[in-house]
């Protein structure tokens, strides 16, 4: 008779324990003891719950579990008999030879009045989302208890369903476990520009009730904070009731005490997991409760393994904030040295932890980039000897690239699965050539997916070193790059992301991949940007319209054709500057910059502006921003043609035009190029003979002078050729490539695009022709549609159940206007004198 292991538990490592086991031997015969109503789904990735489609979590099928040959009991496990080596439930016993205890933890709720009321729930399991979603309907201000990480992934799901949000925090900062006081500070400021209210120091002492409901919470200091819907997330505490009952041995404060086996008190019995105690410490992460599934599926199959302690490093996406913290985060180690740097205005700090003699790296924190964490992470955990540790830290000059210290191939690259550089290098050298049949051959990326940006660095290095082509996929959920991702959608049709990602893609989808999905399909349709389908993909600017500020209100751009506006309209522009106290600033771009909006302003300002004639300047968007012009003919001695009403007409012509990047144009009325016309993306400059056409001009980071395409045009060849030019760009650049990059990476250059653009080498200039006839025909001013759909003027109220300000928004005058006021958040931090650089 096979040997009986029962587990209690199917949580993601009680999972992980069945498929390390079964992927071993066939010998045992398992039984899984589950109390939730379905199988193991990706606690990870929870508050994706709230996403639309709803993804599918779960871990494994009940197809899969048969032919694993385990048996299910959808039971609550509630004693032990450990003479008789039985699990009870409430109607039946189950017999065991081996007992695995996978029981995990529940979510701590402070012992706090009120804290039954209806509108309190925890935010643990799927059922846990179920009831917050339907409870949300009803509600309009949700508050969080909690500012750790789970406690901001809830702030999230609230956020999405529409909720004003505040996180309530007892320590002085956010996620006191893994960020230091300046880290934690960056990222509430970030968290409170984007409207969620962030209250750090604060004790709840009770729930105020109105009837049964939640009302209000009330603190120990006299404060009190409106709600009507609460979520607790103030840490986890280890199921560990079962092993109590049964006379486990159990930590002081709560766990199953286990040995480097992963053995309790009892040597039939062992536990993994947030309920297991290993020297005195919980591990509330799942990539130690995977290391501890490993080791207990290899000790029970005869091999060596042992569990010593685990990395508590994490890298995540909050509400599209980056953070990442690894190894000697606070710098505990004896003698250890601090480096940091830290740009609020950019909204990015990182601060790494030397050893005493400054060549080791042994930890760090990073908020707002994190592009560099499985390197750093690596480097830490292999203790490279370093030459120039400040390299990792200082921003390299523009343009450039970032100085690496070489990963070596006893780094760890994914720390859920255990993945080392090396095991990664030897699957490629094997065969694998992309991101998902290394995923298949080493589990590396499976977990929570922190890893798989640097997978991809390693795949790619490796591959050219093998002499292959690199990939140039736009990100692991398409195995595409952009071009080719618009050239399906344009052939086939696709009118959305889901069915884009059903047929091509796979997984649920990043921030990488679906804003540019988005752009492509706004690009080819120039449908609403804010419909249901598209909404979501969006980032923060076109999802709400306006630029978000480095202070969390909002800019207000109208459109200004040329430059040219009526007295009427610019006295508009500044009744409505006065009206809500916005500072205004005349742009580089010929038009008014109105800054200082909150954003229950925006549909306000922009119902004005509307009702004085102005329309969207777009100044959010990945799109056509303007046309400049100089006064050409109309005033200027040396104008030789009409440049305001070209750059009128042009800008007309192509508003609302979304591309991989920005767009900006310019028109000069005579070669004396006022309007500098020759740094633009396509620049067109009067001759006495027509136009001349240039393209791939940047003034931005690289500056880089425009190429002349044609020469003395007639405006009906010039626009002919500038819709050719841009839409041909669209069709072919990369996600976020600008016209000058796409240029210089375009094989023939200037040459192949004139020969494509003007002589039609490809026989598709009809076809780009007919695309922007498109896009002319359906453009809609994306605010005149917003202020007609009641529905979607819902997201623009800061308080969603009042019209009130935030008060949090704090102005103070300067040359005659409001501006926003600012602390230690303006200029860079520097580099500490232990580094040899003087402030």
């Amino acid at each position: 008779m096979a040997k009986r292991i029962v587990v209690v538990g199917n949580g993601m490592v009680g999972h992980k324990f069945l498929e390390t086991l079964r992927a071993r031997t066939q010998d045992f015969d398992l039984t899984v003891i589950a109390e939730e109503p379905r199988l193991a789904y990706d606690r990870v990735h929870l508050s994706e719950f709230f996403n639309e489609p709803r993804p599918n979590l779960s871990l494994g099928t009940y197809e899969q579990y048969a032919e694993w040959g385990v048996r299910i009991v959808n039971a609550r496990a509630s004693a032990i008999d450990r003479e008789r080596r039985i699990v009870r439930s409430a109607h039946q016993e189950i017999p065991y030879d081996t007992l695995v205890l996978a029981t995990g933890s529940y979510p701590f709720v402070p012992p706090i009045e009120g804290r039954d009321l209806e509108g309190c729930f925890t935010y643990r399991t799927l059922e846990d989302l179920t009831r917050i979603e339907a409870w949300a309907k009803h509600s309009q201000k949700g508050v969080v208890i909690g500012g750790g990480l789970l406690g901001l992934e809830a702030a999230g799901a609230l956020l999405k369903l529409g909720l004003q949000t505040h996180v309530v925090e007892f320590a002085p900062r956010l996620m006191p476990v893994q960020l230091d006081e300046l880290g934690g500070r960056l990222l509430k400021k970030k968290l409170e520009a984007m409207g969620i209210g962030v209250h750090v120091s604060k004790s709840t002492q009770r729930i105020e009730a109105r009837g049964e409901r939640v009302a209000a919470l009330h603190f120990a200091d006299g404060s009190t904070l409106e709600a009507d819907l609460v979520v607790f997330s103030a840490g986890i505490r280890p199921r560990d009731e079962l092993a109590r009952s049964s006379g486990l041995e159990v930590g002081e404060k709560g766990g199953i005490v286990i040995d480097e086996h992963c053995r309790t008190s009892d040597p039939h019995i062992y536990a993994i997991g947030e309920c297991a105690l290993y020297r005195g410490r919980i591990y509330g992460l799942v990539a130690p409760g995977y290391e501890m599934a490993r080791v207990l599926a290899e000790r029970l199959t005869g091999g060596e393994r042992t569990f010593k302690g685990a990395d508590l490093s994490t890298k995540l996406k909050l509400l599209g904030v980056e953070v990442g913290s690894f190894g000697d985060a606070f710098a505990q180690t004896p003698g250890a040295q601090e480096m940091l740097y830290s740009n609020f205005g950019k909204g990015v700090y990182k601060k790494l932890v030397l050893s005493e003699d400054g060549k080791r790296l042994l930890g760090g924190v990073l908020v707002g980039d994190t592009s560099d964490y499985a390197n750093l992470h690596g480097l830490a955990s292999s203790a490279v000897e370093l030459d120039n540790p400040e390299h990792l830290l200082i921003p390299p000059a523009e343009g450039g690239a970032a100085p690496r210290a070489s990963l070596p191939v006893t780094a760890r690259v994914c720390s859920c699965e255990n993945v080392t550089k090396g095991a990664l290098c030897e699957a490629i050298h094997s065969g694998c050539r992309d991101i998902a049949s290394l995923k298949k051959v080493t589990r590396a990326g499976t977990g929570c997916g922190g890893c798989v940006a640097m997978m991809s660095d390693i795949l790619k290095e490796e591959l050219l070193k093998l002499g292959e082509k690199v990939s140039n996929h736009l990100c692991e959920h398409f195995p595409y790059s952009r071009r080719e991702l618009f050239d399906i959608v344009r052939v086939r049709g696709y009118k959305t992301f889901d069915a884009l990602l059903r047929d091509y893609g796979t997984g649920y989808g990043c921030e990488v991949c679906k804003p540019a999905v988005a752009s492509i399909l706004a690009s080819l349709y120039n449908e609403y940007v804010l419909e249901d389908a598209h909404a979501p993909l969006q980032d923060t600017n076109d999802r709400f319209l306006a630029n978000m500020q480095r202070d969390g209100t909002y800019s207000v751009v109208p459109r200004i054709p040329g430059g040219e506006i009526t007295p009427e309209k610019l006295i508009a522009i500044g009744q409505v500057a006065q009206k809500y106290g916005l500072y205004t600033k005349i742009t580089g771009g010929q038009r008014v910059d109105l800054f200082g909006a909150r954003l229950e302003q925006l549909p306000h300002i922009w119902a004005d502006l509307i009702a004085a004639g102005f329309e969207s300047g777009h100044a959010y968007g990945k799109a056509l921003r303007t046309v400049k012009s100089c006064v050409g003919d109309t005033w200027c001695r040396y104008g030789v043609q009409d440049s305001v009403g070209l750059a009128i007409r042009l800008e007309n012509r192509y508003k609302g035009l979304r591309a991989p990047h920005k767009l900006k144009s310019a028109v000069s009325g005579c070669t004396r190029e006022c309007a500098e016309a020759q740094s633009k993306d396509f620049g067109v400059i009067a001759t006495e003979r027509g136009w001349n056409l240039y393209v791939c001009g940047n003034g931005g980071m690289k500056p880089r002078h425009a190429d002349l395409l044609a020469a003395d045009l007639d405006e009906e060849t010039l626009i002919r050729y500038i819709d050719r030019f841009l839409m041909f760009y669209i069709r072919t650049a990369d996600r976020l490539q600008r016209t000058s990059v796409w240029l210089e990476k375009l094989e023939g250059g200037i040459e192949y695009l004139r020969e494509v653009i003007v002589e039609d080498k490809l026989g598709i200039a009809a076809e780009l022709e007919a695309q922007m006839a498109h896009h002319i025909e359906t453009y809609r001013c994306e605010w005149k549609v917003t202020l007609e759909n009641p529905d979607k003027l819902k997201h623009f109220r800061h308080f969603v159940n009042s019209d009130a300000p935030d008060d949090n928004v704090v102005v103070v005058e300067q040359r005659g206007q409001h501006r926003p006021a600012y602390d230690f958040e303006r200029g860079t931090l520097p580099l500490p004198l232990a580094m040899g650089v003087e402030p």
